[in-house]
This record gives structure tokens, sequence and C-alpha cells, in this order.
């Protein structure tokens, strides 16, 4: 089976930054895009940022110009960097990854990780 796992949460004060990281590993084809989640208490799952194979980007407007998301495809790694986090940044973040198990095939799958709290206090 493919497994993607997360590491690098934790807890931070305002301000400082935090650097996520997520690895797909197993065996698989290829990955296509790679994306970014976050649950916070009592609210629902929301989008973070995601990227393509190719490099390209989004993010949600809470966090545009604070987070950036990047990818080492040589490793299967995607990151996000959290910089000037808030208490609203508080939540469960969640590593997605739609990936092709077989060479040749057109669908992709979505694999997520296993989600990392990362609590930041004021």
């Amino acid at each position: 089976q493919v497994q993607v796992v997360e590491y690098g949460g934790g807890l931070a004060h305002a301000g400082p930054s935090l650097r996520l990281s997520c690895a797909a590993a197993g065996r698989f084809a290829s990955i296509y895009a790679m994306a970014w989640y976050r649950q916070a208490p009592g609210k629902q799952r929301e989008s973070v940022a995601a990227i393509t194979r190719t490099g390209g980007t989004i993010y949600a407007d809470s966090v545009k110009g604070r987070f950036t998301i990047s990818r080492d495809n040589a490793t299967n790694t995607v990151y996000l960097q959290m910089n000037s986090l808030k208490p609203e940044d508080t939540a469960v973040y969640y590593c997605n990854a739609e990936i092709v198990h077989r060479v040749g095939d057109v669908q992709a799958y979505e694999h997520w990780g296993q989600g990392t709290q990362v609590t930041v206090s004021s």
C-alpha cells in the first residue's frame, strides 16, 4: 500500500515559523497534486494550499502571504512553510496526495496523511 506520512507539527507561539513535511512511501507510479488541509476545533476541514506536479500553487485567503507550499519530486515530499503564525492557525493539518498507483493508469487516488497537530498560542 501507499503511505503518506507527516511530520513537523508541534507547538509555536504567535509569530515564529513552523514547517510541515509530508512524504509518500511505498509502491506507486507517480504523484500529481499534493495539498495541505486543516481542521480547527469545532470547524470543518478546509483546504490550505495545493501544488501541482509542475509547481503551480493555490492558497486559501486566510494563509496567503504567510504560508508557502513546495515540493520535491525526487523525494516525493511536500512542505508547508508557515510564517507569522496566529492562534487561529491552530488545527490538525492533513497532507493529501493524488497518486497514480501503476504506470499507464490515468486514475489517481487520494491518499491522506495521519494528521499532525499545530498549536499556536499567544
